[in-house]
């Protein structure tokens, strides 16, 4: 197990004076926290160049590698004109061994599933990558997984059905031999579902039935796969087949509605009350704006006398 920390040649080092000996420590001011640390405690980025507390970058690294699902992990100051990103090297310097292999994990499926030419084996206890040829967007393509063997669609993901059409809005039919059968099909209690929208393979262990997808970020319900993006409110569950299954009580359903409402509210009492304010000061500001426009214009073109 690898641990983080670990001296990197990114890091930030002590000068020498002339005469050999160990000059003062300057402080550097950290864009993250806002705290001063000696140059040893700092490191600098490889691409950009921006330099943080290296303390608050494992933080922030940590982090990204749960949020981000695999993309790049960019430079945390917004104000970065080169928008660096961070290399593989310095990610193995601020993070422990097995979140790297969590990164490196989550960028070969964000990899594969942005490459045409590859695609994951369907089969839950495969994970293999297979080789495709590209296709028109919607038709059947067959394509037969080299380790297990499997024949699927790489349309739909489904076993390959030459003599029908795709239906997207089945589960993958595993098949018996698998093992997985009982894990991955159409009983809304299954442990382990697709994304109804980028088709990636969900395992739900507990919680509510309100589900985000992590790869594209869709809201969905986990019994029905309606979709529950504009559902701000949670009415789905109120009525119909998944009544009452949200997974919360009553009172904690409740009280987020409230919450929304006095969000939605507030919001519209700020606009209410601002609305006019800005109304009245527009000529003040077109007024300023107009000044400062002409000011910049005598500073590029002074007249000559």
């Amino acid at each position: 197990m690898g641990s983080a920390g670990k001296t990197c040649r990114h890091t930030m080092t002590t000068g020498m004076s002339a005469a050999g000996e160990l000059a003062l420590d300057p402080l550097v001011t950290c864009k993250l926290c806002l705290c001063e640390y000696p140059l040893e405690a700092m490191t600098v980025l490889q691409e950009c160049g921006c330099v943080f507390c290296t303390q608050c970058l494992k933080l922030y690294v940590q982090v990204s590698i749960k949020e981000k699902c695999g993309s790049p992990i960019t430079c945390p100051d917004m104000a970065c004109t080169k928008n660096g990103t961070f290399q593989e090297s310095e990610i193995a310097c601020l993070v422990p061994l097995d979140q790297l292999q969590m990164y490196q994990r989550l960028k070969l499926d964000r990899e594969v599933f942005l490459d045409p030419h590859r695609t994951w084996c369907p089969a839950a206890d495969c994970q293999t990558v297979c080789r495709t040829k590209e296709s028109e967007a919607g038709k059947p393509l067959l394509v037969e997984c080299h380790v297990c063997h499997l024949k699927f669609c790489l349309a739909c993901k489904a076993n390959w059905h030459p003599d029908h059409l795709c239906q997207e809005s089945q589960p993958f039919p595993l098949s018996d031999d698998t093992g997985y059968s009982s894990l991955v099909n159409n009983d809304t209690e299954a442990p382990i579902k697709q994304c109804p929208v980028c088709r990636i393979y969900i395992e739900r262990n507990e919680g509510c039935a309100q589900m985000m997808c992590k790869n594209c970020k869709h809201t969905f319900c986990w019994y029905c796969l309606q979709n529950l993006d504009n559902d701000i409110f949670l009415r789905h569950y109120d009525k119909g087949p998944c009544r009452n299954k949200l997974g919360h009580s009553r009172a904690s359903v409740m009280w987020n509605r409230t919450q929304v409402v006095g969000i939605l509210v507030g919001l519209g009492i700020i606009a209410l009350v601002t609305s006019p304010l800005l109304l009245l000061a527009s000529p003040c500001i077109i007024c300023c704006v107009c000044k400062s426009c002409r000011g910049k214009k005598k500073k590029h073109n002074p007249t000559t006398s």
